[in-house]
């Protein structure tokens, strides 16, 4: 468990003996026979569940992957170098150019719908419980995505023998993945009510903003339908080569990667108060997250690298849940 994990852990563990500092039922000073000067102070617990809807820009992370490509003396056809060397179909053929793969870009952005859950112990500021102060912790299941081909486009050819330049449209790859999310966040929350105590059988909007720790579990199963990853050497590495009358592909193997980010928070919502202490909780939770990796391992995953990243993630929670405040 990294240092973070342990950090909010911890956190979680001091907030929940708080109820006691809350002064439960009476928070606010003893003013003498029976009497209590209340100053509003609460122990926040929530649960809450709902929908995520995840969108980011996807980009080539691959780095530079060059392939020598050749080219037929009536320039009808182009191959890769290495599909020459293996089938040896290419005999008097000219030396088109390379092209490199970091070139092409992503045919498809990342746009996902999943479920998600979270959690939240807190307290209302003494004085001031129109604030809120929480500690919460969303999970965002499984979102995947799913591209065929990953990257498309028009791959330039430099540096061949050909008199005139190359220009060789492409598609490349196929992936099926899934990613997973968990944030860990601190949150400043604002009641819109008056007074000491939150009315009942009224919406009581709120606002709130928040900074978190987002850990994202990457599964990638890349594919070679294509046919012109297997003739990238650099890639070989991370899958078997295999041969299907005289057409070479890799089966690539399973790779798993994570990320951490810094993850910025914004919510807003309406609460229903059932009871001065139960609240039923209707929200919405913006989560930013600068980028997420997906990447390739070799089979005893002593060798990584970086495939393509989702930029710029924003997760939309869509939320309902239960508030107690003690």
């Amino acid at each position: 468990m990294g240092m973070s994990k342990v950090f909010f852990t911890s956190m979680f563990m001091g907030l929940m003996s708080l109820p006691a500092l809350a002064g439960w039922q009476y928070s606010g000073v003893y003013m003498g026979d029976g009497w209590y000067q209340e100053n509003g102070s609460r122990f926040v617990l929530s649960l809450r569940g709902g929908a995520a809807i995840g969108m980011a820009k996807i980009e080539n992370k691959v780095g530079a992957v060059v392939t020598p490509y050749m080219i037929s003396p009536d320039g009808a056809t182009v191959a890769p170098l290495t599909y020459c060397e293996a089938t040896g179909n290419c005999s008097g053929w000219i030396d088109a150019g390379n092209g490199n793969y970091a070139d092409l870009k992503a045919d498809k952005n990342l746009e996902t719908f999943s479920f998600a859950a979270g959690f939240s112990a807190g307290l209302t500021v003494p004085n001031k419980p129109q604030w809120r102060i929480e500690a919460g912790w969303d999970h965002i299941v499984k979102s995947d995505y799913n591209a065929s081909p990953m990257f498309k486009g028009d791959l330039a050819l430099v540096g061949g023998s050909w008199s005139e330049q190359i220009v060789l449209p492409t598609e490349s790859g196929s992936v099926n993945s899934h990613l997973t999310t968990d944030v860990f966040s601190i949150m400043a929350f604002y009641d819109f009510f008056d007074g000491l105590q939150k009315p009942v059988g009224q919406f009581i909007p709120y606002i709130g903003a928040g900074i978190g720790y987002a850990d994202t579990k990457t599964v990638l199963n890349l594919s070679d339908p294509y046919g012109d990853i297997a003739y990238q050497l650099d890639l070989q590495q991370y899958g078997e080569v295999v041969e299907n009358g005289g057409i070479y592909s890799i089966e690539f193997y399973q790779s798993e990667r994570n990320t951490t980010n810094v993850a910025g928070l914004l919510a807003a919502g309406a609460s229903y108060g059932i009871t001065e202490k139960i609240f039923l909780d209707f929200g919405a939770r913006l989560m930013y997250l600068p980028h997420v990796k997906w990447g390739l391992q070799n089979k005893d995953n002593t060798k990584q690298r970086e495939f393509f990243s989702a930029e710029n993630l924003i997760y939309l929670n869509l939320m309902a849940g239960v508030r107690f405040e003690f």
